[in-house]
């Protein structure tokens, strides 16, 4: 089911501007946005990966609530890592501009929560908080709908949107798809000016990508789905605060691996934004460029046949491993290893278990 932008529950409608004032910059910004919710902060939570762009998706959203809406603001970010591929969260508070905003801690009880990539809801702590009333955003291609989205509540809204695929056509990025579905799920949320800040963030150092950018973000105002019965929990959903593992008095002895083998148990195909080699067995050579270019180990070898002609062969790929960095397809001498996009279910059908006595 196709949502347009003009769909009744998710139009995107003008917010109706008070006196207008110019900022240092010179720039107009309306002093009268509705919030969502008069008692409270709007309060947003971006669960992503390195390199999708959660991080600049924040900061455009809350530079034009303050620069463009008349509203108060705060946006932070926090890293795993700051590499790509690592687990990133990012945080926007909005309020009334007679409301100035004095917390700093990271939101646990989101309005709403966007997730970036599919993989992570996996993760418990990628729905924790959210109201009951909130909403749900999440970046898949049309099919069937995780069963880990039943621990979301009865009441909240699911928004399913193709991202990833939309960003691909569009020579984009996730990010700017995603700005769009929040304008179009949240009528207050002003389009225009959102579009406005977001061409703004990129026409200095990538204007290339101001035109595609601005086509992501249209489409994804209008091409999502509202999904319904997919939550069963009742009322709010608990905040994640974990404990640290170790504090002073419990932590181990230097040099001992409190969990052993955890490079076997990692599951790193959360790092893959679309693409992933694919092997076809007839062309491979098994000569080992593949090999000696791969970061994380990856594939998976085996003994050739029995008087065949290789001693060792390439099975295929671990994709529990692979983060998608596609420098065995650059190396490979015969097109043996060929970058493909990536399908719901497709790396679990073509995946060679590297460790299958321990992990299948």
């Amino acid at each position: 089911m196709e949502m347009k932008a003009d769909t009744p529950g998710v139009r995107r409608v003008g917010v109706p501007h008070g006196p207008a004032c110019a900022d240092s910059g010179g720039q107009q910004m309306s002093q009268l946005t509705s919030l969502q919710h008069a008692s409270r902060f709007f309060e947003l939570r971006l669960e992503s990966i390195g390199g999708l762009g959660a991080h600049a998706a924040g900061q455009v959203l809350a530079t034009a609530g303050v620069l463009r809406m008349g509203l108060n603001g705060a946006h932070f970010s926090s890293y795993g890592s700051e590499k790509k591929g690592s687990l990133v969260r990012s945080f926007v508070r909005l309020g009334p501009a007679d409301r100035p905003i004095r917390n700093s801690a990271p939101v646990e009880t989101p309005d709403a929560i966007v997730v970036f990539h599919a993989a992570l809801l996996r993760n418990p702590a990628t729905l924790a908080g959210l109201r009951k009333d909130g909403t749900f955003i999440y970046n898949a291609a049309p099919g069937p709908v995780p069963a880990e989205l039943a621990a979301l509540p009865r009441t909240a809204r699911v928004i399913r949107v193709n991202a990833l695929g939309i960003a691909m056509e569009e020579k984009s990025r996730p990010n700017a798809v995603l700005l769009g579905t929040l304008c179009g799920a949240f009528p207050f949320l002003d389009t225009s000016k959102i579009l406005e800040a977001l061409t703004e963030e990129f026409a200095g150092k990538h204007p290339e990508a101001v035109a595609s950018n601005t086509s992501a973000f249209r489409r994804g105002a209008a091409e999502f789905e509202v999904l319904a019965g997919v939550g069963r929990a009742e009322g709010d959903l608990p905040a994640a605060r974990p404990e640290p593992a170790w504090g002073y008095e419990t932590q181990p002895l230097g040099g001992i691996l409190p969990v052993p083998g955890n490079m076997a148990w990692n599951d790193l195909s959360v790092s893959r934004t679309g693409l992933m080699p694919v092997l076809n067995r007839e062309k491979c050579i098994h000569c080992g460029l593949c090999d000696l270019v791969c970061p994380d180990y990856c594939l998976a070898w085996g003994d050739g046949e029995e008087g065949g002609k290789y001693e060792r062969e390439l099975m295929g790929v671990d994709y529990r491993y692979c983060k998608g960095c596609l420098r065995c397809v650059e190396s490979c001498p015969t097109g043996a290893l060929t970058k493909e996009t990536e399908t719901a279910g497709l790396a679990d059908r073509l995946r060679v278990p590297l460790f299958p006595d321990l992990i299948g």
